[in-house]
């Protein structure tokens, strides 16, 4: 990682009349090499590619892998894909000493992107994407530090405008908008609509979408008025097309080799991006041929065979330079010894060590003779080899012409290597603490984000057993009002069944009393007619 901690304010960048040139992320190939090509031929800016934040954070040897940078690798941004607030913004604390701002992928429409909560799906949830933007700004102990969302547009725009003005309430630093739904791919860029949402915010929009040439930045800041353009596809093709090149120059080629050499660029990913480059330029047996080809040597052979021109002048002034050195080091070995005096001689040759290499010093001296010829003449070859006036017929003479040419290049990259060394040498305890300043950071708020989980937990516990013990008191409270309502009702039944009971008592009473009438009338009838009968 970078040891630089000066951050760019990047939204000093941004000025009424200027149109940002930007580098898109782009998944395995937005990296450090291509990063510093596009650099070289006037790109302002430029984005990693997406990083999946949970990874990022779950994994060290995820972070070394995906996540390089230089001195000169600035200003710099670090595109991220996520789905919760709390990782985003982990993730941005952790890249913050090493970059310039961080950038929410809201626009990826791959599946398996928006399958996880990635990517585009999160433009149809304007509410998280305002929360994540929040905590990241208010996490990252930066002001300067920028916080930006990249989305696609709605088929309703109206929903899209809502998105970018919660955005901005939040706090986001710009938006980056490609003219397209999640569902369309190559049709036409919707201009209208990216001029709609930047008359619909104040915050800087950049544009992406079908930039593929210089003039293409023109015509979308006069359809749009936004304050950047951002490249992917057309920056592929021709990395110099932000410094106003209709197709890749070959000096862009040969760069890209130097620089892809000197990082170590992997073999597939360097051959990928000089396919890209050389699609325009070359015709379609060129590109079946180049495109089959499986190394770095075979690659640069090609190169050198198609385009030779270019590689005898750089040939040739690799050679002059060596030639130029191995005379000098003759000259001044030829010189050094008439200063020598016979005293000095004899003082020197008093040392116990040539006693040793005695025997061996007339051999030795032939060898160092020998040796110095043979790179005489190894120079004065590849003079001659390489300022021929046919140098395609030339180069069929000599098979082994690409052996020099790789020797050199690896000799250039041992250089750059040894620089690199000597630079990391004298930054490495800065460089180890950061990291490990970085990586305990990382564990920090791995360990205060698992905290809160914890206590999330526990407070929903709390709350839910809070919100089931006030059921339970209105239950109880019911439970008790139906009591007293039962109690009251059996009073009641109870009076009703002691006021039936004596009514019931009085009517039996007077049951008995007219049933004992009835039986004296009856009596008193049968006594009368047994006076009548006598």
């Amino acid at each position: 990682m970078n040891t630089n901690m000066s951050t760019t304010n990047i939204m000093d960048m941004f000025e009424k009349g200027k149109v940002l040139k930007i580098c898109a992320p782009m998944v395995r190939y937005s990296k450090l090499a291509f990063r510093s090509l596009v650099r070289k031929y006037d790109c302002d800016i430029c984005f990693t590619p997406m990083v999946v934040a949970d990874d990022f954070m779950r994994s060290v040897k995820a972070r070394d892998s995906e996540f390089t940078t230089s001195q000169g690798d600035r200003p710099l941004i670090m595109q991220f894909a996520a789905s919760d607030a709390q990782t985003l913004a982990d993730a941005a604390c952790v890249v913050a000493p090493f970059t310039d701002g961080v950038d929410l992928n809201c626009g990826c429409p791959q599946r398996w992107a928006m399958a996880q909560g990635y990517g585009a799906c999160l433009i149809n949830k304007p509410e998280l994407v305002r929360d994540m933007v929040r905590l990241v700004r208010n996490q990252v102990d930066n002001p300067n530090y920028s916080v930006s969302i990249k989305i696609r547009i709605h088929k309703d725009l109206r929903r899209t405008v809502d998105l970018c003005q919660k955005a901005e309430a939040a706090g986001v630093s710009w938006v980056t908008v490609h003219g397209r739904t999640a569902e369309e791919r190559h049709q036409p860029v919707h201009y209208d609509a990216i001029k709609t949402i930047k008359d619909s915010v104040s915050i800087p929009v950049i544009a992406n979408g079908d930039i593929k040439y210089l003039r293409d930045v023109e015509s979308t800041y006069q359809l749009t008025g936004v304050d950047g353009v951002m490249a992917a596809r057309g920056l592929l093709a021709n990395p110099a097309m932000f410094a106003g090149y209709e197709d890749t120059p070959l000096e862009c080629v040969w760069d890209w080799v130097d620089i892809a050499l000197s990082h170590g660029t992997p073999f597939t990913c360097f051959h990928h991006h000089l396919i890209y480059m050389m699609e325009r330029v070359s015709s379609q047996q060129e590109r079946k041929v180049f495109n089959a080809l499986s190394s770095t040597s075979a690659v640069i052979d090609y190169l050198h065979h198609t385009y030779g021109d270019l590689f005898h002048t750089m040939t040739l002034q690799w050679t002059a330079v060596a030639l130029f050195l191995y005379v000098e080091i003759f000259v001044i070995l030829i010189l050094s010894l008439p200063f020598i005096s016979p005293q000095r001689w004899q003082k020197i040759f008093k040392f116990r060590i040539w006693n040793a290499i005695a025997p061996y010093w007339n051999k030795g001296f032939l060898t160092m003779i020998v040796i110095l010829i043979v790179l005489f003449l190894d120079a004065v070859r590849e003079v001659r080899k390489y300022s021929g006036a046919e140098p395609q017929k030339e180069a069929k003479l000599h098979p082994n012409m690409f052996d020099h040419l790789h020797m050199k290049l690896v000799m250039r990259r041992i250089l750059t290597l040894v620089n690199q060394l000597a630079t990391s040498i004298g930054t490495g305890t800065a460089l180890q603490t950061q990291a490990e300043s970085a990586n305990k950071a990382a564990k920090k708020y791995m360990e205060d984000n698992e905290h809160l989980k914890q206590a999330l937990e526990v407070e929903k516990v709390e709350r839910k057993n809070a919100v089931g013990k006030e059921v339970l008191q209105k239950e109880v409270q019911k439970l008790k009002q139906e009591l007293e309502n039962t109690e009251h009702a059996l009073k009641k039944s109870r009076a009703e069944v002691e006021a039936m009971r004596r009514q019931a008592q009085g009517l039996t009473q007077e049951y008995d009393r007219l049933l004992n009438e009835h039986q004296q009338l009856q009596n008193h009838l049968e006594g009368s007619g047994n006076k009548k009968d006598q």
